[in-house]
């Protein structure tokens, strides 16, 4: 049994069950609805044009249909819809049909995998799995072309912020570490290994804007080709407070950043934290803990910070954390005021 919903600007068909899982006969996460909402801005907002998108895992349709109702319409030239699940597919040509779409799309009923490799080409493709995107890795940076956009998400962030180590080890190929820090190393370290994989076909991946929310790690790169720009990236991984290796560059293109409007609230604090480009945060709860420090307000101490001429910002990754690039016997000093 199916209900009909609105999200953004598509009324869509999903499965009344109430409980989010892979089982669904047509996978659809509410939850996720800020993760499309982020990729209708991105790519809005990026110079790209007459796009051929490429959407593996596409469940109801919910993202491709977001895509075609709310880009400025030279922005795609087509969209592929794909996925293994045949009842998913029909729901796919329900959606479509009730948003009165009737170009610029095509459907496949495919293993996910196999539908990217024998549609090469794309300037956008979306992995956004139920877990880990790893099985979808290999075959989707091949098919990137030059001047393309991959956006990966991953939910399972137990084992990329530390919880179970072993399991990073394997499936990410770096040592995470369970602290205050736990979400960004993770996020970086996802991106090390995605770029890792995209180096074996000469593919240089630059992200444009990761974040972390709630349940999962988000990741737009920038795919550029060529040896020299594979070896620039590559010199930016190694070790950050005993974990990795993971990436060691900017999270953000501060030019993009910038050009988003939106209300967002995860968009609006990247927006502040963009230009304090460090690594890692402090927690002013566990450093207050640790010096034996009285708590400050949040906001007093980043006007403090920047009136001795230092960056400072709230960053999204923890609500009690601050990005700063003031050292640690300054900021000690600033605390005790």
């Amino acid at each position: 049994m199916y209900k009909l919903i609105q999200e953004g600007q598509a009324k869509i068909y999903i499965p009344k069950e109430k409980k989010i899982s892979k089982k669904l006969p047509v996978f659809y996460n509410p939850l996720m609805a800020l993760n499309r909402s982020i990729s209708v801005l991105v790519l809005e907002n990026i110079p790209n044009k007459n796009m051929q998108i490429g959407l593996p895992l596409a469940g109801s349709g919910v993202r491709g249909i977001r895509l075609l109702k709310e880009l400025p319409k030279n922005k795609i030239k087509f969209i592929y819809f794909n996925d293994h699940s045949k009842q998913a597919v029909n729901i796919i040509k329900k959606n479509l049909k009730i948003n009165k779409i009737k170009s610029k799309t095509k459907l496949h009923n495919q293993d996910a995998n196999l539908f990217i490799l024998e549609n090469k080409g794309f300037d956008y493709i979306d992995i956004d799995p139920f877990g880990t995107p790893n099985p979808f890795l290999d075959s989707a940076v091949k098919a990137l072309s030059r001047n393309s956009i991959l956006a990966v998400t991953a939910t399972d962030t137990a084992p990329l912020a530390g919880t179970y180590p072993n399991a990073c080890r394997r499936k990410y190929w770096a040592s995470p570490k369970l602290d205050s820090n736990k979400h960004e190393t993770g996020l970086r370290i996802l991106i090390r290994k995605i770029q890792l994989i995209a180096a074996q076909y000469e593919k240089a991946l630059t992200p444009i804007l990761s974040y972390y929310h709630e349940h999962y790690f988000r990741v737009f790169f920038k795919c550029e080709k060529g040896k020299t720009k594979i070896d620039k990236i590559i010199k930016q991984h190694g070790m950050f407070n005993n974990a990795g290796p993971l990436w060691l560059g900017n999270l953000w293109d501060c030019r993009l950043i910038k050009k988003l409007k939106t209300d967002l609230k995860i968009i609006q604090t990247i927006k502040q934290e963009c230009p304090v480009q460090t690594l890692g945060f402090i927690d002013i709860h566990k450093f207050c803990k640790k010096h034996r420090l009285k708590i400050p307000k949040t906001e007093i101490l980043i006007k403090k910070i920047k009136t001795k001429k230092f960056k400072a910002a709230q960053t999204h990754f923890s609500p009690t954390g601050i990005r700063t690039n003031m050292p640690e016997k300054k900021l000690i000093r600033l605390f005790a005021r």
